[in-house]
């Protein structure tokens, strides 16, 4: 019997070494790989529509207001597609959401090419707003639990690349389409490719998640308890400053370009050019930092870069100046939104992860709405608007360096 065991065990382990072990990481990295698809086209979707919507509305007769409402609805109703998606991924699990999600804004795309009214695009970009705040979380927690420990920063990394690749690729393709095809066609066209998704992920991914009894309360109270966790908090608020400057960004950049005379060609590349940057971050072995640095602490020398590089686009009127603003700008973006997405995961257990990419993803596109919102009310010039983002995201990185300096202080004293 003893011969047998020493004969035995070590068989078992070099099989597990060398035939299971790597079976299971390359099982584990293809998922990974087929989540950052997942997300490239769960963005593709929005950004593809951001050329689009606003002159679809105004041939469907909308004037200014109705298609400021029109443009806003999407994030607006988003917020609580991301609340109840939340919920729903910790109660029912991460597939079943993320599938009904892909289903669900399938249908509502189709939508679009039936409208003849700006009431019915305003309803229509509603009820895809809700919709496609199911998408979202539902992936990213999905990512959360497939991400190591040790290697989580690098994770959400690449799936900042994945979001940046969606940025400058959506955009582009909505404007060809249209120009070449129609707009029907972006609808038609990004419709079957969420429903092919949604057939992918039913057949290829796996739930890991096994969600708890059916008499647990999914109550305010959960979502009250993520809401006062500190470093969940400053993940919330890099969110919402990311994206408040995103949102003052687009309304701004544009208009300063077209009051300089410029061609409006320069838009799109300056964004572009923020994106590439990003990206490059992400990919090259720069990532590595994400998994070296504190979170908070990147966040906020995240939140400098992009402070820095607004007060260069609000002083500068010279194309290449411009390019340096959004360079900064891209470095500033590509330290905040690996921070913040591997904060929520560092923070979060699993069986409450779908809830804190919810809340997550409700600042984050509460930033987007408060952003255009705030600076369009402020009635202010392209340069103005643009150094009044920058002392407001200046300003939410003192408040998050008050509050770990505090935390930090606190735990010392214990």
């Amino acid at each position: 019997m003893m011969c047998l065991s020493v004969v035995i065990i070590p068989t078992c382990e070099v099989m597990y070494n060398y035939v299971f072990y790597p079976v299971l990481q390359i099982r584990r990295i293809a998922v990974l790989y087929f989540l950052y698809v997942m997300i490239v086209i769960a963005f593709l979707d929005t950004f593809a529509q951001l050329p689009i919507i606003a002159p679809f509305a105004l041939s469907l007769g909308a004037n200014s207001l109705l298609i400021g409402l029109i443009i806003g609805m999407y994030s607006f109703a988003n917020m609580g597609g991301n609340i109840i998606a939340g919920v729903w991924i910790d109660k029912f699990g991460r597939k079943k959401i993320l599938v009904i999600g892909l289903f669900f804004v399938s249908i509502c795309l189709l939508g679009y090419t039936m409208v003849t009214t700006p009431l019915q695009l305003l309803a229509i970009r509603t009820i895809h707003g809700i919709g496609g705040g199911l998408l979202v979380p539902a992936a990213f927690a999905f990512l959360g639990d497939h991400s190591r420990t040790t290697t989580r920063g690098k994770t959400m990394a690449f799936s900042g690349a994945c979001v940046g690749i969606a940025a400058i690729i959506g955009p582009a393709f909505g404007a060809i389409i249209t120009n070449s095809f129609g707009i029907d066609w972006v609808f038609y066209i990004i419709s079957i490719l969420f429903f092919v998704s949604a057939l992918l992920v039913s057949i290829i991914l796996k739930e890991n998640y096994s969600p708890r009894s059916e008499k647990e309360k999914f109550s305010m109270a959960s979502i009250n308890k993520l809401l006062r966790l500190p470093p969940l908090v400053n993940a919330y608020i890099g969110a919402f400053s990311l994206m408040l400057t995103m949102g003052i960004l687009a309304y701004m950049l544009p208009l300063k370009i077209e009051a300089a005379d410029q061609s409006v060609a320069l838009s799109g590349i300056l964004l572009s050019t923020f994106g590439i940057v990003a990206i490059l971050v992400f990919v090259l072995p720069t990532n590595q930092v994400f998994d070296r640095v504190r979170r908070e602490r990147l966040m906020i020398i995240g939140m400098l870069f992009i402070s820095i590089a607004l007060i260069i686009l609000s002083s500068f009127n010279l194309v290449g100046v411009l390019f340096i603003g959004m360079f900064f700008y891209g470095i500033g973006f590509a330290l905040i939104f690996p921070s913040v997405t591997a904060l929520v995961i560092d923070h979060s257990d699993k069986n409450e992860r779908g809830r804190a990419f919810g809340l997550f993803y409700a600042f984050f596109s509460l930033g987007v709405v408060a952003g255009s919102f705030f600076i369009g009310a402020l009635n202010v010039l392209p340069n103005q608007g643009l150094l009044i983002g920058a002392i407001c995201i200046g300003l939410l990185a003192s408040l998050i360096y008050r509050r770990i300096t505090a935390g930090d202080i606190s735990r010392s004293n214990e």
